[in-house]
């Protein structure tokens, strides 16, 4: 390869390069807009930057938004409204309760207006302006396609449709199972270029690339500047509704990266008092710590390490879903495997079709290398209509003899039957000579059965034979089983003889 071939291949590489890297946006973490523990909820159980109200409970390591009880209602809401264009959010939640079914869901907003925390769509306010993607676990159209997850846009005029689970309103959706799962379930929402994307991870494993499409709208207008929020609902069936992460993420095309903002100056007023309130909240903080420590005295240093090690159900816990884990990597495999043998075994139908609807030999050219011999035509051959009739013919003729066969064997079972059953003439002499009679005919009718066993042997055998029948009785087998058989009559009406000339003797 010279040189200048070698450059060009580098300079398109690079060309496609830049061009794939000029899609891809930037990003930035928006931490104002999101909750993630450790430590997500203050001391006066606030959380940081966002609001929540109703029935939602905010702890250290997750917000339930509705609590497992009947007809309880909550929601969450970013205090502050969105300053960027473009967003991603990927919730982690999870959604448990006892019963089989459950109710009623859970919703992710993104709003122009906050809504209520206690209203009549999966906790929040009907006739919404934006976006709502909810995860509904009860089926109130009875049409059995529940848990579903949908997306649903409002211009603040529409009612939800209830009874119909939003089926007439909704822009699309799937049907995913995200209740009782043995790992948190988690929603990925993107809003890029006016596309609406949602990926689900079904939280059978704790792997974090196990991401699945649920749905895709293009043209889609939202709000430029919304909030986001999170409300759930239970009805006459309660689930616990808990969200552990709210991460959001701002995306900004190649060309327009946010600019980091200006610092800002502070009088020294300002910072006298700033400093004044450091010191205070310093003294305040080890005040606390003491207290606390008076309330919370150091335990025994036999218990001190144990919260530090896994007891054996949490090993063995672990272990099982560590096991359960290989085994789906196991079953992926062997599904992607099966596919493969799936996409030949098609592939051969087709070609074994082919070939027989054409009834030709056909020519299947082998490609050679270049620089050897032109290539040789391989001929393939397939099995015509007048063998498979041949085939049949000869079948049928073995059958035939088989028949013929044990029809005589019945007549010679008849005769023998007939003849142990003549009138027996008093002495053992007569005895001995019936016993002859009889042999000497089993005999003849032996040396028949030989003679036409010979002669349909030889038909067999004249008959055109075919190695594609592989199922079919050789005439050799046939025979021996014939000879077989005979035998063991032959030797089974000698000893009956002899049994009953040995009993007539006491007579």
């Amino acid at each position: 390869m010279s040189a200048e071939v070698r450059w060009f291949i580098i300079f398109i590489v690079s060309i496609s390069i830049y061009n794939v890297l000029s899609t891809v946006p930037h990003r930035r973490f928006e931490y104002k807009y999101s909750f993630k523990p450790p430590y997500l909820a203050q001391k006066d159980g606030s959380v940081p930057f966002w609001e929540y109200g109703g029935n939602a409970i905010a702890s250290g390591e997750n917000v339930r938004v509705a609590p497992s009880m009947r007809s309880q209602k909550g929601a969450i809401w970013t205090k502050s409204k969105t300053t960027f264009d473009w967003w991603e959010v990927d919730i982690i939640f999870r959604v448990t309760g006892r019963g089989r079914i459950g109710a009623d869901g859970l919703a992710f907003w993104y709003t122009e207006s906050k809504g209520a925390y206690d209203g009549n769509v999966f906790g929040s306010s009907d006739k919404w302006v934006g976006l709502g993607v909810f995860f509904d676990s009860f089926d109130n159209d009875n049409k059995h396609n529940n848990p579903y997850i949908m997306a649903v846009v409002n211009d603040g005029t529409k009612e939800f449709d209830h009874a119909n689970d939003g089926s007439s309103q909704m822009l699309s959706g799937c049907v995913k199972d995200f209740r009782n799962k043995p790992f948190p379930t988690r929603a990925k929402i993107e809003y890029y270029m006016n596309t609406l994307t949602v990926l689900f991870h079904n939280g059978m494993t704790n792997s974090e690339h196990d991401f699945e499409i649920c749905l895709r709208v293009e043209n889609l207008v939202l709000p430029k500047t919304g909030y986001f929020g999170i409300s759930a609902a239970t009805g006459g069936l309660a689930d616990d509704h808990d969200v552990l992460h709210f991460l959001t993420t701002s995306l900004y095309s190649p060309g327009q990266q946010p600019t980091a903002p200006a610092a800002v100056k502070v009088t020294p007023e300002e910072e006298v008092k700033l400093s004044q309130e450091y010191a205070e909240y310093q003294k305040k903080l080890e005040h606390q710590k003491e207290e606390y420590k008076k309330e919370h005295p150091v335990k025994d240093q036999e218990n001190e390490f144990e919260d530090w090690f896994e007891s054996d159900s949490q090993r063995e816990l672990r272990q099982i879903f560590s096991g359960q884990g290989q085994i789906f990597e196991q079953v992926r495999l062997l599904s992607q495997k099966l596919d493969e043998v799936v996409g030949r075994q098609e592939r051969a139908l087709s070609l074994l079709t082919s070939l027989h609807s054409s009834g030709v030999p056909q020519q299947i050219t082998q490609q050679g290398m270049p620089g050897q011999a032109p290539p040789q035509p391989v001929m393939v051959d397939t099995i015509r209509r007048h063998e498979v009739d041949a085939i049949l013919a000869n079948q049928n003729q073995m059958l035939a003899a088989a028949r013929e066969i044990r029809n005589f064997l019945t007549e010679v079972h008849a005769k023998t039957e007939k003849i142990l059953e003549k009138p027996d003439r008093g002495t053992a002499q007569v005895t001995g000579y019936d016993t002859m009679a009889a042999v000497n005919e089993i005999r003849e009718a032996l040396h028949g059965v030989k003679r036409d066993t010979e002669a349909a042997a030889q038909r067999v055998l004249s008959a055109p034979s075919f190695s594609s029948c592989p199922n079919c009785v050789t005439p050799l087998v046939l025979l021996l089983a014939i000879g077989a058989h005979l035998i063991i009559m032959f030797v089974y009406f000698l000893y009956k003889d002899s049994k009953e000339a040995q009993a007539k003797k006491f007579y």
